[in-house]
């Protein structure tokens, strides 16, 4: 067939091939205030519960994890080996896989960042994430941290959690319709343009972005002043004071230490 033929008869048609969609694991971030549980929270995913635990936070949890099987991964001290640890074998038996923090993860990509990503211009010596120039900074960072989500990624199409532990942060929320209103967010890079944020692309990326809070109240009654008695309540879906989304879970719920209820719910099996 000549040329001219094969282009009036269009592209070639090509074959669809069908097959059996793989259960995957999920991608989930937890985040909140410092000391609400989010750490304890996390250990009773689905076991082994494997912790980057770029925070120190399992020594002082240990005490209490009890007969949890909870393990860390040794000798993480930068980017690059979070990295090569997830890249390494020796993952065959991990079901959930914790990232303890995210943001402390960004911290260490910042890091690596100012000191592998040259200037564009010859002999510009970089010490400050402005100093690449106006936004070049915030892009650079933000394709640096893609790198982990494509790691992480990788895990979830063998089957594994993931599991994403996030400080929080206020922030303020353009509102086309009224007043602008802040809200709680995790503490990513968010630059006010838009672009480059790193806080936008992990919740597009996660299955499940839950916020944890405390419960309070404030009234007139008690002269402006916040009450509460220590509980703590797990938001699975997006309010007017905090960032979240999840695409199986919609009830709110009572965060009880070591309960292991989140899991059973949000990884339950759909009918």
């Amino acid at each position: 067939m000549t040329a001219a033929k094969r282009k009036a008869f269009g592209p070639p048609v090509r074959k669809v091939a069908f097959g059996k969609i793989e259960p995957q694991g999920h991608r989930v971030g937890i985040y909140g205030p410092g000391g609400i549980g989010k750490t304890s929270c996390a250990a009773t995913a689905p076991g082994p519960v494997a912790f980057l635990d770029l925070d120190d936070s399992l020594p002082i949890l240990l005490p209490s994890l009890g007969e949890l099987d909870v393990r860390r991964v040794a000798g993480i001290t930068g980017w690059q080996d979070m990295r090569d640890a997830l890249h390494s074998e020796g993952w065959d038996e991990v079901k959930t896989i914790v990232i303890d923090s995210a943001t402390k993860a960004e911290e260490l990509a910042l890091d690596w960042t100012l000191k592998n990503v040259k200037h564009d211009k010859d002999g510009v010596v970089i010490r400050r994430i402005e100093d690449y120039g106006y936004g070049k900074g915030y892009q650079h960072l933000y394709e640096t941290f893609l790198q982990l989500l494509g790691d992480l990624d990788a895990h979830v199409r063998a089957g594994r959690h993931v599991v994403l532990i996030l400080h929080d942060c206020t922030a303020t929320v353009p509102n086309p319709k009224g007043e602008d209103y802040i809200r709680w967010e995790p503490r990513l890079q968010n630059p006010s343009s838009g672009k480059a944020s790193i806080r936008l692309r992990v919740r597009e990326w996660l299955d499940h972005l839950l916020y944890v809070g405390y419960d309070i109240e404030c009234s007139k009654q008690s002269g402006g002043k916040a009450q509460g008695h220590g509980t703590r309540t797990i938001c699975p879906q997006e309010m007017p004071w905090c960032m979240a989304k999840s695409r199986s879970l919609a009830e709110q719920l009572e965060l009880t230490q070591f309960d292991t209820t989140l899991w059973n719910q949000l990884f339950a099996p759909r009918a």
